[in-house]
């Protein structure tokens, strides 16, 4: 009875020894992970609002089972986790414990609280009592964009409904380079990082690399960071980070909604899919490498899409319309003739006698000069009512 009365003690005394030393090392995460989200944070109260017990984490995810993940990336682990309330949301853990890690988490944080867009995944919170916080998001049901467009079928999603995600995309980034606090770069725009919801509705996710530039800089010189086949490569050449580092990437994206094809693959003799993609269009050759179900669904409208997209693409980011003025010229493709004639100054609105717009096209009638004239044109397309 005295040693089983012993054993019963020590098993008791370490089981309490554990419990403090993890209420210690919680203590010491949570003061140290506010600590840095304060340095970054413009409103000091945000951390506290946000702020996510990992008690209730646990409860939520089932202690993080294996059953609940919904998917991952470079920075994390996403799982599925129903709070005490019954909402339902994402819960992202890095898979690392390295300060990289831990500083794109709080980078995440900082930036998501100061950004309130439709087509923005909202951030619920997060959860500074691990080494690396835990973010907590709102749930979005329907996958990646990748998903959608990369399946082993001959049809995958709608042409309406491509040209729509990349308004909705390019009305983010807009969003992101001109009217939040601060002009934050994504820095990693893909397939992968777009969630559809229920509706198809496009939400821009993982903000982990993403950097805020001040107001007054146009640039900023930085480590490299993105994916591969969607990377800048002026940024990568330099190290000098711009808005315009973005606009590439969502050109890549648009040839990938055009063509159905991964840009991380060679399309044939170490071609990369932009470069492809960029000499069939100068050669008006752009029927060979659209996906099928884009020529039948929508060809005339994803010609001035692809148009859009090698402007997006231009090597020199000085050369890349902004992001504002491909949403204002998506939202015109999307639009019908009737959105040109009720604005009748569009018409030959151009510098140049070589374009002019039709109906929701921009006709280029000298070939020679498809890419300068188109350029002015896009300039021009700022200046419609949005």
């Amino acid at each position: 009875m005295c040693l089983l009365l012993v054993v019963l003690v020590t098993i008791y005394a370490i089981k309490k020894l554990k419990d403090q030393r993890a209420k210690k090392m919680r203590e010491y995460f949570f003061k140290q992970n506010r600590g840095l989200l304060l340095q970054q944070l413009v409103d000091k109260d945000i951390a506290e609002r946000m702020i996510f017990s990992l008690e209730e984490l646990n409860k939520a995810t089932n202690k993080f089972d294996e059953a609940r993940i919904l998917g991952g990336g470079g920075h994390g682990t996403v799982y599925k986790g129903i709070l005490s309330n019954q909402h339902v949301v994402a819960i992202k853990k890095s898979k690392l414990v390295i300060q990289r890690e831990i500083d794109g988490f709080i980078n995440e944080v900082a930036i998501l609280s100061q950004i309130n867009h439709r087509n923005v995944v909202r951030l619920f919170g997060c959860c500074l009592e691990t080494e690396v916080p835990l973010l907590v998001y709102e749930f979005i049901s329907n996958g990646t964009l990748y998903a959608h467009i990369h399946v082993d079928t001959p049809v995958s999603l709608p042409w309406k409904d491509r040209l729509r995600i990349a308004s909705e995309v390019a009305s983010s980034l807009a969003y992101l380079h001109s009217e939040a606090s601060i002009s934050i770069v994504h820095r990693d725009i893909k397939t992968s990082n777009i969630l559809l919801d229920d509706s198809l509705i496009a939400k821009v996710s993982d903000f982990g690399a993403s950097r805020g530039i001040s107001i007054d800089k146009s640039g900023v010189t930085t480590a490299i960071q993105g994916t591969y086949g969607y990377l800048d490569p002026e940024y990568f050449y330099t190290r000098r980070l711009t808005e315009k580092s973005d606009v590439y990437s969502f050109g890549v994206m648009l040839v990938e909604l055009l063509t159905r094809k991964k840009p991380t693959i060679d399309i044939s003799d170490g071609v990369s899919l932009v470069t492809h993609f960029i000499q069939l269009f100068s050669e008006d050759r752009l029927s060979e490498t659209l996906d099928v179900q884009v020529i039948r669904e929508g060809e005339e409208e994803a010609k001035q899409v692809a148009t859009v997209a090698t402007l997006c693409l231009q090597i020199k980011a000085d050369d890349r319309p902004t992001m504002r003025q491909v949403e204002t010229v998506l939202q015109g493709i999307q639009s019908s003739d009737d959105y040109f004639q009720c604005n009748p100054g569009v018409q030959g609105m151009g510098a140049s006698n070589n374009t002019t717009f039709e109906g929701s096209n921009v006709v280029v009638h000298d070939n020679n000069s498809r890419r300068f004239s188109t350029e002015r044109e896009m300039l021009l397309s700022a200046t419609l009512p949005r």
